[in-house]
C-alpha cells in the first residue's frame, strides 16, 4: 500500500481526517496558554510594585518591558529550528509535540510562582517547550493529506481557526483573570490550558499514527534512505523561493506583534476603555483579532477559493503580498488615534477595533497561507526544519517588533504607527514587482497542491 492509499484510508470527519481536530484542539489549548500568558506579560511588567497597588507587578520602565517582551517572542519562535532538527533527525515530529507539550505544562506553572527565579524559568521552559511543538504540529497538519490533496490549504484554515479559538478565550478569560485577580493566577491559568491540551493529544494518538512518525526508523515507510538523499535542483530552487518569502513574514510579524507590546499598552494608557460605565480590560483588545479570525477565516478562505475557480490570480506569494500590505493599512488607523488623543487626551476604542480588524485580514492572507506553502515546497527530510526556520522568522520579526516598541520612547507612537503603515505597503507593492519570477522557482508545486 502505497503512502497516498494509507492517507486516504484516515477516518475522515467534516470531510478532513480526524486526526486534524486532535491537532486542532492540541494547537488551540497551546495557544491559549501562550496568548494568555502574552496579554497579561507586558502589563504585569510595568505594574507597580508598591504595597498599597492593587494588583502589583514589577514596576519596570515602558523600553525595558518591551524589550524583554521583544527578546523573547523572539527567542520562543526561533527555538522552532533546534525543535525541527529534533524532530527531522531524532525524534519525529509526533513524540516532538509531545515533549514541548510537557515543557509547556512546566513553564507556565513555575511562572505561577511569585519568585523572579520562576519567572525567568518559566520564560525559559516556555520557550523550549514551543519550539519543540509549533513547528512540528504544523508540520503533521500537510502530512494528513496526500500530494495533489486539495483540502490542504482548507485543512490549514481549520488549523488556523483552532489557533485563534484558544487565543480568543485566553485574551478573554486569561486576561480578565491576571488583571483582576492576580497576574500569577493568569499565569497559572494558562498553564492549566496546556495541560488539557497535553491530555487531549495523548489520547488522539490513535488518529495519527500514520503522521509525524520518524522518517530516520528503519521501520518507517519512508525509510532511512530519504535522509541520505540529496536534494535536486528543483528541490534547492522551491527552498531558495521559500527563503525569499521568509523576509515578508519578518516584516509582517515586526508590524503585527505589535498588538503584544506597543498597542497593549497604548489601549492601557491612552484609550478611552469606558463602555456603557465599565471599564474594558486592556488585554481584551488583543482577543479582537482571535474573534475577526474565527468569523472571517472561512470568508477569507472562500474568497481566494472563488479567485482560483475563476482562474484569477490567488497564488500563495501573491496572497502573502496582499496580505503584508492590508496589514499596514491597518497602522493608519492607529496613526489616528495618536492624533486624537494628542488633540482630545484619549482616542476611541473604534480606531483599535478597525485597526484590528485590517491586521486580521491581513493575517488570514499570510499566515495560514505560508503554513500550507511550506509544506508544497520544502523537501520532505528538511520538512520540520524548514517550517521550524519560518517561525524564526516569526521570531525574528517579534523582535522588531520589540525595537520599534522601544522607539517609540523618543521617536513617538504617531511616527512608529505611521512608519510602519507607509514601510509595509511600499515594501509589499515592491515584492509584488518580482512576483512572477518567484513563482516560476517554484515549478509549479501548487499545481500538484
Amino acid at each position: 500500500m502505497t503512502n497516498s492509499d494509507t492517507l486516504s484510508s484516515q477516518k475522515q470527519l467534516f470531510g478532513h481526517p480526524v486526526g486534524l481536530y486532535v491537532l486542532f484542539f492540541t494547537e488551540m489549548w497551546e495557544r491559549f496558554s501562550y496568548y494568555g500568558m502574552r496579554a497579561i506579560l507586558v502589563l504585569y511588567l510595568v505594574a507597580e510594585s508598591t504595597a498599597d497597588a492593587i494588583n502589583p507587578g514589577l514596576n519596570w520602565e515602558t523600553g525595558e518591558a518591551l524589550g524583554l517582551y521583544g527578546t523573547y517572542t523572539m527567542l520562543v519562535y526561533v527555538a522552532s529550528i533546534p525543535g525541527g532538527w529534533i524532530a527531522d533527525n531524532l525524534l519525529g515530529q509526533k513524540k516532538s509535540v509531545l515533549y514541548g507539550g510537557i515543557l509547556l505544562v512546566l513553564g507556565h506553572s513555575i511562572l505561577a510562582v511569585e519568585e523572579m527565579w520562576a519567572f525567568y524559568s518559566g520564560l525559559g521552559l516556555i520557550i523550549a517547550g514551543v519550539g519543540m511543538l509549533k513547528p512540528n504540529i504544523s508540520s503533521m497538519v500537510g502530512g494528513l493529506y496526500a500530494k495533489g490533496d486539495v483540502r490542504r490549504d482548507k485543512g490549514f484554515i481549520i488549523f488556523y481557526i483552532g489557533i485563534n479559538v484558544g487565543a480568543f478565550l485566553s485574551s478573554l478569560i486569561v486576561g480578565y483573570v491576571g488583571e483582576t485577580y492576580g497576574w500569577h493566577y493568569g499565569f497559572g491559568l494558562a498553564g492549566i490550558g496546556m495541560t488539557l491540551g497535553l491530555i487531549q493529544y495523548m489520547y488522539g494518538q490513535k488518529y495519527l499514527s500514520q503522521v509525524g512518525n520518524f522518517i530516520g526508523d528503519k521501520n518507517s515507510s519512508e525509510g532511512e534512505n530519504v535522509l541520505k538523499k540529496p536534494l535536486t535542483l528543483i528541490e534547492k530552487d522551491r527552498l531558495v523561493v521559500l527563503f525569499l518569502s521568509f523576509i515578508l513574514v519578518i516584516v509582517f510579524w515586526g508590524a503585527f506583534e505589535q498588538a503584544g507590546g506597543l498597542m497593549n499598552i497604548y489601549a492601557s494608557e491612552k484609550t478611552d476603555r469606558i463602555l456603557m460605565g465599565w471599564l474594558v480590560p486592556a488585554s481584551w483588545f488583543q482577543s479582537l483579532n482571535a474573534m475577526f479570525i474565527i468569523f472571517l477565516g472561512t470568508t477569507v478562505a472562500a474568497y481566494w477559493a472563488k479567485r482560483k475557480f475563476k482562474n484569477q490570480l490567488s497564488s500563495s506569494l501573491f496572497k502573502m503580498i496582499i496580505g503584508l500590505i492590508i496589514m499596514g493599512t491597518g497602522f493608519f488607523f492607529m496613526s489616528a488615534a495618536t492624533t486624537q488623543f494628542d488633540s482630545q487626551g484619549s482616542s476611541a476604542m473604534y480606531w483599535l477595533v478597525l485597526a484590528y480588524l485590517f491586521h486580521t485580514i491581513g493575517e488570514l492572507c499570510i499566515s495560514p497561507v505560508a503554513l500550507s506553502f511550506i509544506t508544497k515546497l520544502a523537501p520532505l527530510k528538511y520538512a520540520s526544519l524548514t517550517m521550524g526556520v519560518y517561525f524564526a522568522m516569526t521570531g525574528f520579526g517579534n523582535k522588531l517588533a520589540g525595537i520599534l516598541g522601544e522607539a517609540s520612547q523618543s521617536m513617538g507612537e504617531f511616527t512608529i504607527f505611521t512608519g510602519i503603515a507607509i514601510f509595509c505597503v511600499v515594501f509589499g507593492c515592491l515584492v509584488l514587482l518580482f512576483r512572477t519570477k518567484l513563482e516560476n522557482l517554484t515549478h509549479g508545486a501548487e499545481d500538484d497542491n
